[in-house]
């Protein structure tokens, strides 16, 4: 984490730099004259400044949108499965203890395997999906006596088919791109658009040009950055981690020291 904002800092002061020297060469080397204070340009950076602005809103509340989304989702794909746990308690065996075992190897593959692939941008093996199918048919092949296990059997099941949705849910985000390139050319051709047309705004004293200048693009390199780290919702500066299955884990220990 402490990378991140070290790098993220870098990233900010390194264009606020490059933007201030830029500034430096437009009064040195450019007339006052080719600089203005019109209405028209104002009006003009107004609107690229405000298209700019409201794109790159856009664009962050999506992705923290998604990231909360995967988050509340890979929650209920652990609960479901935990679920599914203890609705086999009431039933008999061996069922029971096959049920019980392929749980805890589905969580410990969404661990171990699944995560790590998840995190590096990495297709996912189709392993844990051949356990759910396993699961399926075990607790479609179990015998029940009476109402409570019928009922337990069919509760399981149920919470077997929350476990299909959210898993599908989870690996169709790992699978995105994130951002599209259509949409990053739109932002990164916005931001030069806005840093450039604060360049022919007519400001007198050099440094508090300097200071107008290199603020406005520091915020724009800051934003950019934030996409870019949100767009992996299981890396970067989201890096949702597999806490929830970590956290059932723990449950099916103590439910079977207990």
């Amino acid at each position: 984490m402490m990378s991140l904002y070290v790098s993220g800092i870098i990233w900010v002061l390194g264009v606020a730099g490059l933007v201030a020297i830029g500034t430096i060469l437009v009064h040195r080397y450019t007339p006052a004259d080719a600089r203005s204070s019109n209405d028209a340009l104002g009006q003009v950076f107004t609107i690229v400044g405000g298209l700019h602005a409201v794109l790159v809103a856009f664009v962050l509340i999506a992705l923290f949108d998604g990231v909360s989304t995967v988050r509340d989702g890979s929650h209920a794909e652990a609960n479901s499965l935990l679920a599914v746990y203890w609705a086999s308690d009431s039933l008999p065996e061996p069922n029971r203890g096959q049920i019980q075992d392929l749980a805890k190897t589905y969580a410990r593959t969404v661990i171990d395997q699944e995560w790590p692939k998840m995190r590096n941008g990495e297709p996912v093996p189709g392993s844990a999906w051949a356990i759910l199918d396993r699961l399926r048919a075990t607790i479609d092949s179990t015998p029940t006596e009476g109402d409570w296990q019928a009922e337990r059997k069919t509760e399981a099941t149920s919470q077997l088919w929350n476990v299909y949705q959210a898993r599908q849910a989870r690996l169709t985000s790992a699978g995105s791109e994130g951002v599209s390139t259509v949409v990053w050319l739109a932002l990164i051709v916005g931001s030069f658009m806005s840093i450039g047309l604060s360049y022919l705004l007519e400001v007198r004293r050099l440094g508090t040009h300097i200071i107008l200048v290199s603020t406005l693009a520091a915020t724009i390199a800051l934003l950019l950055f934030a996409i870019y780290q949100l767009q992996n919702p299981f890396s970067g500066g989201a890096k949702i981690g597999p806490d929830a299955f970590n956290s059932i884990i723990d449950r099916f220990t103590s439910s079977k020291s207990g």
